[in-house]
């Protein structure tokens, strides 16, 4: 089997994303970079590794050495499953929320724009007053097909704009899903990160 990765800074900013060539318990980990981005990990002492897959180990690990897009890491300390639920990437698409009934039945629609996302939630503005607690669906539309997701909204967020900032959780997600959902968050901080640096983004 192997693990999809994916790799940030000692700053917590996305560099690659890496597939594990070898055993996650070995004493070297063998890391093969994908996107031609082994030269941007060179670059740096001391990574973080940050798994795509549900019960994936991740650890912090130092860079010894590099054969082509092949990387090896040797294993420092070992990452909870808290660092990846937390990986927030900002985002900007338009979207709809869907309102629903006692049933959860769609009753209304209500145009949205996204602000940040996680594997844990998202955040977005509404022109429409939404209360703490309510269950929406939302229309997510950077994953490689639109995901119709089940939120809660947590809290109003202060909002940069006249528009309302709410934040909201993801809630009865499939296992599917929720992997669809983070590769579309982990790709999408890399992209972030590479136009930020002014290099191409990755596809």
């Amino acid at each position: 089997m192997s693990y999809k990765y994916m790799v940030l800074d000692s700053q917590s900013i996305p560099v690659a994303r890496a597939i594990l060539e070898n055993h996650p318990e070995s004493r070297i980990w063998q890391i093969r970079v994908l996107d031609n981005g082994a030269n941007a990990v060179l670059e740096h002492e001391m990574l973080q590794l940050v798994g795509m897959d549900e019960g994936s180990l991740g650890m912090i690990g130092r860079v010894l050495r590099a054969r082509g897009d092949v990387v090896e890491v040797e294993p420092v300390t070992s990452l909870g499953e808290e660092v990846r639920q937390n990986l927030r990437v900002h985002v900007n698409f338009d979207t709809f929320i869907y309102t629903l009934d006692a049933d959860g039945r769609v009753v209304g629609r209500i145009p949205a724009l996204a602000h940040d996302l996680s594997c844990g939630g998202i955040a977005f503005f509404s022109v429409r007053e939404l209360n703490q607690g309510q269950l929406l669906e939302v229309v997510i539309t950077i994953t490689e097909q639109p995901l119709i997701l089940k939120i809660q909204v947590l809290r109003p967020r202060p909002s940069p704009s006249k528009v309302q900032l709410y934040a909201a959780k993801f809630i009865e997600l499939s296992n599917d899903e929720e992997k669809i959902l983070r590769e579309a968050v982990f790709c999408q901080q890399i992209k972030n990160s590479h136009k930020k640096n002014g290099k191409a983004s990755v596809r």
